[in-house]
């Protein structure tokens, strides 16, 4: 789930966008206009068409867009609705076994793939969590939410132009000012909080004419919020092939565009997912509070984050009685039916979520979904992602470059994963070191 979690309301004046807005107020950003009612903003001091002139020689020249199909599944390309993304594929290096990371859920993925480390680093574990300090369920989508550098900010140092185009208003609010240009997103579709991909694709083609980012990162929101509400999600999918064909053609659009304006022989496109899609039934709804709320040990003294896919329980009660309940809390969600397992986050290492994952962690059986706090109101929409069943991605990367058409291996067993972006695209551009102890990712170039 990406939008329906219970959250304290907002008010007016707050959010990712009127924080933007106080950015180019303040002057820290300028605002820079450009046809088509389009809108970027770039870090003050920072001219429209300065030249990198403090990169690396060596690597001046280069280009590398990473586009993010949110919420496609690997099967998709092959479905004959995306015969672009399917060409770039096939032309290019490609990774099958590709997964998200927990929490499969949008933010944490999208931090992973610019961070290239895992949330117990990048205190970003999940959409939604339960903020101790505020006491409140909110998104991570404040930019002092990512406690590490991103490669984006590595780049910069070294006399490279940054662009993010993001159509989300969460990931634009995470990720902020980070980048030296940045589309200022609209139309937002109020409900979604998603600007269309044909504005994004259409801002993301003035970014790179414009201003000719060395990185470009972009999110198309199209398919995965199409998904969310697609009602036929299980059987014939019908706002969702729509969405798959329509980001198809704006992805074709684009690479036509490097193509045509001599960029793509010195281009990489990564072309990737940050957690695939599962459907449920109105009637395979997993709701915890309630149960939490009914047992004299933890009524009233644990606070649900919902995920989708996933809950995150967290314990607010005194903290000597917190083994025992974190056992409770188990022993009551593994019962209920649709909840595949249960995880105590500081036992369960490998997940490397870190503290602000909460207490226990609940995964949903791939065909269900949660809702909470309320099982009717908080999480309606059928098409979510959280779980081991949304794990699996497309990863491949096309492009002109050498490094893509000479690679003698061209489909890898690898296990891919999002925490491979930073260091693909770091290496890529021969940025010396790497962050205080090491990427969690490799690079794939």
């Amino acid at each position: 789930m990406c939008d329906h979690t219970t959250t304290t309301p907002r008010a007016e004046g707050e959010g990712p966008f009127a924080a933007g807005a106080a950015e180019i107020t303040a002057g820290r950003r300028t605002l820079l206009t450009a046809g088509g009612g389009l809108a970027f903003s770039a870090l003050a001091g920072l001219g429209a068409g300065e030249a990198a002139a403090a990169a690396p020689r060596r690597f001046r020249d280069r280009r590398a867009y990473v586009l993010v199909v949110d919420g496609c599944l690997p099967g998709e390309i092959d479905g004959g609705l995306t015969p672009n993304l399917r060409a770039l594929r096939d032309g290019g290096l490609r990774w099958p076994r590709a997964t998200s990371l927990p929490v499969m859920e949008t933010i944490p993925n999208h931090v992973m793939m610019m961070t290239g480390v895992r949330p117990d680093r990048s205190g970003v574990p999940a959409n939604s969590v339960y903020d101790r300090r505020e006491r409140q369920v909110r998104e991570l989508d404040r930019p002092s939410d990512i406690k590490v550098g991103t490669v984006i900010e590595r780049l910069n140092r070294q006399g490279f132009r940054t662009g993010t185009v993001l159509s989300k208003e969460y990931l634009y609010g995470i990720f902020g000012g980070r980048a030296t240009h940045r589309w200022e997103p609209a139309p937002i579709i109020p409900i979604s909080g998603h600007a269309p991909d044909v504005f994004t694709m259409r801002a993301a083609t003035q970014m790179v004419e414009r201003f000719d980012p060395h990185l470009m990162f972009v999110n198309l929101g199209d398919i995965d919020r199409f998904g969310h509400t697609d009602f036929t999600g299980q059987t014939v999918q019908v706002l969702r092939r729509l969405a798959l064909a329509g980001t198809d053609r704006l992805v074709g659009d684009f690479v036509a565009m490097l193509k045509r304006t001599g960029r793509w022989r010195r281009s990489v496109v990564i072309v990737l997912a940050d957690h695939s899609m599962d459907w449920s039934r109105p009637d395979r709804v997993v709701s915890l509070q309630s149960v939490m709320d009914d047992d004299p040990l933890l009524a009233g003294k644990v606070v649900i984050a919902d995920n989708g896919g996933a809950d995150l329980l967290y314990w607010t009660g005194p903290g000597d009685q917190r083994a025992r309940a974190v056992t409770r809390m188990r022993t009551l969600a593994a019962r209920h039916p649709g909840v595949l397992e249960t995880h105590d986050p500081r036992r369960s290492r490998s997940l490397r979520l870190g503290p602000e994952v909460g207490d226990v962690l609940v995964y949903c059986r791939a065909g269900w979904r949660f809702s909470d706090p309320d099982p009717f109101t908080s999480n309606p929409i059928p098409g979510n992602h959280g779980h081991p069943a949304t794990r699996a991605i497309p990863f491949f990367i096309g492009g002109g470059h050498a490094r893509v058409r000479t690679a003698r291996r061209r489909s890898s067993p690898d296990q891919a994963a999002t925490i491979d972006v930073a260091p693909t695209v770091a290496s890529f551009f021969g940025l010396r070191g790497a962050p205080r102890g090491g990427y969690d990712g490799t690079a794939r170039l």
